[in-house]
């Protein structure tokens, strides 16, 4: 099997390659860089030249694959709603690509705002795209499941981490040294899923491997840590205070990151684990955390 993965040289891109590999599977990877292009060849992946905003280049890749993985996004939240809409056309393009083949096409989409102050599960369907949150990954590969693409989603915890990177967490920690303190909203016991980056691969693989039509695959590892545990193990290893902020301040406070710090978005991943045969190994989130400050 072929897999055109965009995002190939990002974060979980990058690790998922090896997955893929170790499943008996041949990769193309879309990269904007020559040097991007040396490190896919250099993980036995065939290069792709392009970007997302190039929808001639997706619909190339997509046509030459057996199946689509998707986890390429401009993670900018300064043009949130532009970089959403590139998106969208981009799915649309590669799925375009697609319809009528019955091949697979696996969007990237995440669990935080599923089904805020209960457990979210793959049975829950996502939400109505809206002005706050305008991206539509998972909404609109769906949309396709009509037209013959064999569509579905891999939504991602709100932190997916590793020594370089931690998702959502990495923004708190960038705001903790900025500011001097590691701040939580209100009490601090709502709570984010987490799962650490090879075992989200090692689920895109699965996803791949095992593709079923309409399928929402949960990668999380762990359904729920207490925000204050978070930003105290940010104190910790900053040397900072870690400090309870009110909902208001907390938009001034975090930002763009504001309107994700106090929500209570707790998921499972019963059910991927039980069809997929998922079994996440990764450290957790805390664990992690201790040991990158720990250097």
């Amino acid at each position: 099997m072929l897999v055109f993965v965009t995002g190939a040289t990002g974060f979980i891109g990058s690790a998922t390659i090896p997955r893929l590999l170790a499943h008996g599977c041949r990769v193309l990877g879309l990269t904007r860089t020559e040097a991007g292009a040396a490190a896919l060849k250099a993980a036995g992946a065939t290069p792709h030249l392009g970007s997302l905003q190039d929808v001639e280049c997706l619909r190339r890749g997509a046509d030459r694959a057996d199946a689509v993985l998707h986890l390429g996004f401009e993670h900018d939240f300064a043009r949130f709603a532009e970089v959403s809409a590139l998106d969208k056309n981009a799915i649309e393009a590669m799925c375009g690509a697609l319809e009528g083949s019955g091949r697979p096409f696996i969007a990237s989409s995440g669990t935080a705002l599923l089904a805020p102050g209960r457990v979210a599960t793959e049975d829950d369907e996502a939400g109505p795209v809206r002005a706050a949150f305008p991206r539509s990954s998972e909404q609109t590969a769906l949309s396709f499941l009509g037209r013959g693409v064999a569509s579905g989603a891999v939504r991602f915890a709100p932190s997916v981490h590793g020594r370089e990177r931690q998702g959502l967490v990495t923004g708190m920690i960038q705001i903790a040294r900025q500011t001097g303190v590691s701040a939580y909203v209100g009490d601090g016991n709502n709570v984010w899923p987490a799962v650490q980056r090879e075992d989200a691969a090692e689920l895109c693989a699965l996803a791949v491997e095992k593709a079923e039509p309409g399928a929402r695959w949960h990668a999380v590892a762990e359904q729920g840590v207490p925000l204050r545990a978070i930003a105290e193990a940010i104190g910790r290893g900053l040397g900072v205070p870690a400090v309870s902020k009110s909902p208001e301040e907390a938009v001034a406070h975090f930002g763009w990151l504001g309107h994700f710090v106090g929500v209570n978005a707790p998921a499972s991943s019963q059910k991927t684990r039980e069809k997929l045969g998922w079994r996440p190994r990764g450290v957790g989130l805390i664990e992690e955390l201790d040991a990158i400050f720990a250097g």
